[in-house]
């Protein structure tokens, strides 16, 4: 990522309101650097991991993004800023329909949304330049590097319930895919055919 695009991602991140995205009552903890509970057993990311997934995907004004697990929409936003086209999926219909309406008051266009199983994808759009996963699966999803543009990165969290590795994938141009572990994180399980107990089947 050039230190340009790099800075601007960071400045407008320090000036997103969390809080904007926490409809209960822990709207009055937005600001520390922590996970909260939005509700149906979905948490919002710390921030400081948001801001690192977003700065994994190496964003620009070019990519379409697929996003799986929409929930309140706070990383929603940042892809949608820095990014030509969303594509985001949530299987949980009141969490989407929650930050569809925050989306819309804050007046993006480029933000398509999809209530259902985040396990497939969203392959109708395909192949995306980008992916964010932000549900812990039991396994690298194959379906999402099918889904993967040639030259495409994807940011997944994979491994067992507690802990998990915060992997970065990447495809080349010969379609050979790349992963390097960028860290250890908690994550919510991915729910469908990679969750924890899909992966054991």
């Amino acid at each position: 990522m050039d230190p340009e695009t790099r800075q601007r991602i960071i400045h407008f991140f320090k000036n997103l309101d969390r809080s904007f995205f926490i409809d209960n009552e822990n709207s009055h903890l937005a600001y520390q650097d922590r996970a909260l509970p939005i509700g149906y057993d979905q948490t919002i990311s710390q921030p400081s991991l948001v801001l690192e997934m977003t700065l994994q995907l190496d964003l620009n004004d070019y990519c379409r993004v697929l996003e799986i697990g929409t929930g309140s929409g706070y990383q929603t936003v940042l892809l949608a800023e820095f990014s030509s086209e969303v594509y985001t999926v949530e299987r949980i219909p009141q969490l989407s329909l929650k930050a569809q309406k925050r989306i819309e008051q804050l007046a993006y266009k480029n933000v398509h949304f999809l209530i259902g199983d985040g396990s497939q994808g969203w392959p109708e759009h395909q192949p995306y330049d980008r992916i964010i996963v932000t549900a812990a699966a039991g396994r690298l999803p194959v379906v999402f590097i099918e889904q993967l543009a040639s030259g495409g990165r994807m940011v997944i969290p994979v491994g067992p319930p507690g802990s998990q590795e915060l992997l970065l994938v990447e495809k080349s141009a010969d379609h050979t895919v790349s992963c390097r572990s960028i860290g250890l994180v908690s994550f919510v399980e991915f729910r469908g055919s990679y969750g924890w107990n899909a992966a054991d089947k």
